[in-house]
């Protein structure tokens, strides 16, 4: 596939993509606003549905196969109605699907409403993320420098909002039929606001691709045959589980095995988002410095520590600062795994989409696998699994050093390990399988 380096940052920057960016950052804000919210509210809406750990699981599959459902359609989606509409009407679909959520959960009781809620929901966010992505790609090549990771801070933030949101919700006791809604219209309206100021129709597409369809489709086979590609799939698959678990599991297990309240169980997933949030903003100097293998293998042992303490600590206080590590730690895997797997340019696509399909079987299956074994012993000791699967993932991290035989080509016209490190978002990767999609 050709490829062509952005060019250098013009000496005047157009009014037009400042104001794309403040955009796409709004964009990106509220996205990860949308989703927190329903984590934080998992445990309101399972006492409502009286579930079980493992219906619990089983229902929480259904975002997850929303999400995985979009991933073959957001690409043709978003080029044939550019990058702003597809955003906004992936956005509708979200927010329509969790004000289904919130009034199935609560007004209902239908446990088969909230499944298809959350099917909408996971297929309106997955689409709109990679949208998103591609927006703030080609706003970062006008630019003519590297602003993708404040596009997925300002992600981190919004989430921490909506967990925090969450948490004062429970603690008021504001029932998940009218918060749901409520986030559902701030997040839409804000949307629509944000895309308006998106770059003109047509201008989100990077010039000189003219690979055809079929030589983009044995690319693709070609990928699922490469040993380090697939070694590379199998790492973020873990990194996946890892940080999927806590977010589905981590409010229930703390509400069951520490009989914490509601508000305070939010409040303990929003603990474990700010460590997520703040690995994924300092991180990038343990990248540069050390370089992703020592990065890396650093990060899975501070989530080891962290899950391990967050179960086994038998003190809440204690525990939560171990959530906090967890996120930490967690936070880096699975954005510079899929960096790793975008080193090469030209093959970029075809391998971020191999990796991407293998990463989000872990959220595909995470769910009911936690949901099953919590039923067998406990919800929170069900998250033991996560420290087991992390260590022999270690002798999987030397995987994601760059291939030999050459540097892998960096935005821009940089080269070096480095900047791919400071793409470590899992959305700054979902950029790239789209021509594939």
């Amino acid at each position: 596939m050709s490829s062509v380096a952005a060019p250098a940052a013009p000496a005047v920057v157009p009014r037009s993509v400042l104001v794309a960016r403040n955009g796409v950052a709004v964009v990106f804000a509220l996205n990860g606003l949308a989703v927190a919210t329903w984590f934080g509210r998992v445990p309101a809406a399972r006492e409502a549905l009286d579930l079980s750990a493992g219906r619990l699981g089983l229902l929480l599959l259904a975002m997850s196969a929303g999400a995985i459902l979009a991933m073959p359609t957001a690409g043709l989606v978003g080029q044939r109605l550019g990058t702003a509409r597809t955003s906004a009407l992936a956005t509708l679909l979200l927010t329509l699907g969790l004000t289904m959520v919130g009034v199935s959960a609560g007004v209902v009781s239908s446990q088969a409403g909230v499944a298809v809620g959350l099917l909408a929901v996971g297929y309106g966010a997955g689409t709109c993320d990679v949208a998103m992505n591609i927006e703030g790609a080609a706003v970062e090549r006008r630019l003519g420098r590297t602003i993708m990771p404040r596009f997925h801070a300002a992600w981190s933030l919004g989430s921490v909002a909506g967990a925090g949101l969450g948490a004062g919700a429970a603690r008021v006791g504001l029932p998940v039929t009218l918060h749901l809604p409520l986030i559902a219209a701030v997040v839409v309206a804000g949307t629509l606001l944000g895309t308006r100021m998106f770059l003109p129709a047509g201008d989100t597409t990077p010039a000189g691709d003219t690979t055809s369809p079929a030589t983009r489709r044995r690319a693709l086979l070609a990928a699922w045959r490469e040993p380090r590609t697939l070694l590379i799939g199998l790492f973020v698959l873990v990194m996946a589980f890892a940080e999927g678990s806590a977010n589905d599991w981590v409010a229930v297990a703390f509400v069951d095995g520490y009989d914490l309240s509601e508000a305070a169980g939010a409040a303990v997933f929003g603990v474990f988002v700010v460590g997520m949030t703040l690995g994924r903003t300092v991180g990038t100097v343990a990248l540069d410095r050390w370089g992703r293998v020592w990065a890396l293998a650093g990060t899975i042992l501070l989530a080891v520590l962290g899950a391990g303490v967050a179960v086994l600590a038998g003190s809440g206080p204690v525990a939560v600062a171990g959530v906090a590590l967890w996120g930490l730690g967690a936070s880096l895997g699975f954005p510079v795994g899929m960096s790793a797997a975008a080193d090469e340019e030209d093959r970029a696509p075809a391998r971020v989409s191999v990796v991407a399909v293998i990463g989000y079987t872990a959220f595909l299956g995470g769910p009911p696998l936690l949901g099953l074994l919590g039923d067998r012993v406990g919800t929170l000791h069900a998250l033991l699994v996560v420290p087991i699967l992390l260590l022999p993932t270690l002798a999987l991290v030397p995987a994601t050093r760059p291939p030999t035989g050459g540097t892998p080509r960096q935005p821009h016209g940089r080269t070096g390990s480095g900047p791919a490190g400071r793409k470590a978002d899992i959305r700054s990767a979902a950029i790239r399988p789209s021509p594939d999609s």
